[in-house]
């Protein structure tokens, strides 16, 4: 074949290939797809430290990745970041949250952060722990807490930080909820907390469940102590960003009386009694946790109350919160808000769980989250603030785990995979 007959044909196989139409794997929901549509943050790869328990964080880190070390040097001073944001105390009702373990691994809590914008809610509920921060009286370290903020802020979302587990130096053993020796280290604590991270976090939760002794370190749940503690973490946060929330601490919704336990509105009432009568000066927004049980969301609590199959107790409805709401305006709170700050409904299908009486399936969970959110809005505005759902999943939770059977998301990573009540609540209107 001549020269000029080579390049003719090698021409036509160039032109053949350049025509042939290529074939595509299809699209898959992962992390990098994610992270594909929203520029990302970075930031460095943290080196080993023993972990608590799931307990303690909300998260544990997983086989193979190191979670951060605490600085052998800890800072004594906050310095804030970045320039802070200021926003306005009273939210839009309702607003649209959701709580993340974002604790160990910096590349699953991008993926989550971003998990949550992209379903059109702005608020993220994340677990500070006091004992992984403040290593010893004074001396903190902020690795953890510095990713997070950062990128939950360059998210766009704001940050409900809860706030419990004391050090063993401030009296904390196990269990790890009980309150500090002296309540002045929590205030301390909150000091340097709200002064480094003024303006960019939103919302400061303080403890959790005191009414329950699991969550009052094993001790009889005490409304007069818990408002003392609340007292001193109001005043400490305020005076390092005035324009950041206080919230209260969200009640177990339970009609139980015992060494262990309080019910939850008589809880509440009992703090407006040991606070004078009045809540200013000691939060900003009154928390509360609203489980629906086997309820749909808008059920009456007294049908509730009075059919023994949907749990036999008005706290077993999500319009428990309402019950709550008629103790605030009773002391003269009728114009400050309440956020839920945990509510959702379980498809727990393992017989010899606690939960599993009142499991509903995946299908009808998104439906009644949708709901709920469509009730508070029609029903509980202007007095109900952000709400925010149980749970963007910890990627290591197996069944086992009780909390599985209430997320939105199937656990794991790098692959996000979404049950039906994300989607439902992606596709909602807000």
């Amino acid at each position: 074949m001549s020269i000029v007959a080579t390049l003719l044909v090698a021409c036509a196989l160039v032109f053949i290939a350049a025509c042939t139409p290529q074939e595509t794997a299809p699209p898959s929901v992962s992390s990098e797809s994610l992270s594909q549509r929203t520029p990302r943050p970075t930031f460095t790869a943290l080196a080993n430290t023993p972990s608590p328990s799931a307990a303690e964080t909300g998260s544990t880190p997983s086989a193979g990745v190191d979670p951060a070390q605490p600085s052998t040097e800890p800072s004594a001073t906050p310095e804030a970041p970045s320039t802070p944001i200021v926003k306005p105390m009273q939210m839009a009702s309702p607003e649209y949250g959701m709580q993340a373990f974002l604790w160990w691994r910096p590349e699953v809590a991008s993926r989550d952060l971003q998990v949550i914008s992209d379903a059109g809610f702005v608020w993220v509920k994340v677990n500070f722990g006091w004992r992984e921060i403040e290593l010893e009286k004074g001396g903190y370290d902020w690795s953890h807490t510095d990713s997070i903020v950062s990128m939950a802020n360059a998210e766009g979302l704001d940050i409900i930080a809860r706030i419990d587990y004391q050090p063993e130096w401030a009296g904390g053993g196990y269990p790890t909820s009980g309150p500090p020796d002296d309540p002045q280290d929590l205030a301390d604590f909150l000091s340097a907390l709200a002064t480094r991270y003024a303006g960019r976090i939103r919302a400061y939760q303080i403890w959790n469940e005191p009414n329950l002794g699991r969550e009052w370190g094993g001790q009889t749940p005490d409304p007069g102590a818990y408002v003392k503690l609340l007292k001193l973490a109001y005043d400490a946060v305020k005076a390092a960003d005035p324009h950041a929330m206080v919230i209260s601490a969200g009640m177990s919704p339970t009609g139980t009386w015992d060494e262990q336990t309080r019910p939850d509105d008589w809880y509440v009432e009992s703090m407006y009694i040991a606070m004078g009568g009045s809540s200013e000066g000691y939060f900003d927004v009154l928390g509360a946790h609203g489980a629906g049980y086997l309820s749909p969301p808008e059920t009456d609590p007294a049908t509730v109350e009075a059919d023994p199959a949907l749990g036999g107790h008005r706290s077993m409805a999500f319009r428990r919160v309402e019950d709550l709401r008629a103790i605030m305006v009773k002391y003269g709170d009728e114009n400050k808000q309440i956020a839920l700050l945990e509510f959702g409904w379980t498809s727990d299908p393992r017989p010899e769980s606690p939960y599993h009486w009142h499991a509903v399936s995946e299908e009808t969970k998104a439906e009644y989250l949708v709901r709920a959110y469509q009730y508070a809005r029609d029903k509980w505005s202007p007095w109900i603030g952000v709400m925010s759902l149980i749970y963007v999943a910890d990627p290591d939770w197996t069944p086992d785990n009780e909390q599985y059977w209430w997320a939105i998301t199937e656990p794991g990573y790098p692959t996000f995979v979404p049950r039906p009540a994300y989607l439902a609540l992606q596709a909602m209107a807000k």
